[in-house]
């Protein structure tokens, strides 16, 4: 039996020499005879997909906002020691924006007034190599009283943009930093 090929592929079989067209299905292969891998066991298949549930990628959102006279918000944490970027996480179902409306709302009392400037995606590796921050500039807003301290923030304050507080802690230095410097955020937090 004969084949018909197109461009080194197998598109169907030769009508037979009986007459009419082959019993074979239509077959679209390489006729290289190239195969695919074999599939792992099913074993290391179910590891992995519990690997990818139980320990699927976090996003989490910060932001760097400046006030009018040039100062940067800073929160401490009552869990964490250090000054650092008002923030938290993404819940499911939540966009980014909003979850930083709601951060930034929560911690510092701070309304977002228009939308955000989206200054990069970073990978905080420290804790989890699939931990993500969603890193914003704020320069539009309006600020509330806080009420600190509470059960996660402690203390909340503009600080000046080129005198951080002694315990500010390296990353949110390293982002204030390019903020002022208007050089792009690092690959890591």
């Amino acid at each position: 039996m004969g084949e018909n090929k197109h461009e080194g592929f197998l598109i169907s079989p030769a009508p037979s020499e009986e007459g009419g067209a082959g019993a074979q299905p239509t077959q679209l292969s390489d006729t290289s005879e190239r195969r695919r891998p074999p599939r792992p066991p099913l074993v290391t298949r179910l590891i992995h997909g519990w690997r990818r549930l139980a320990h699927g990628m976090t996003l989490g959102v910060r932001a760097v906002v400046i006030n009018e006279a040039r100062e940067v918000l800073l929160v401490r944490h009552s869990y964490v020691s250090g000054w650092h970027l008002p923030g938290g996480g993404v819940d499911a179902g939540e966009a980014a924006e909003h979850a930083l409306a709601r951060e930034l709302l929560e911690e510092a009392a701070v309304t977002l007034i228009g939308r955000p400037n989206l200054l990069g995606l970073l990978l905080n590796g420290h804790l989890a190599r699939r931990d993500h921050v969603a890193l914003y500039v704020v320069e539009t807003f309006t600020a509330g009283t806080p009420r600190v301290p509470n059960r996660e923030i402690i203390e909340v304050g503009f600080f000046p943009i080129d005198a951080l507080p002694e315990e500010t802690t390296a990353a949110t230095r390293r982002r204030v930093a390019e903020v002022r410097s208007g050089s792009p955020p690092a690959t890591f937090w």
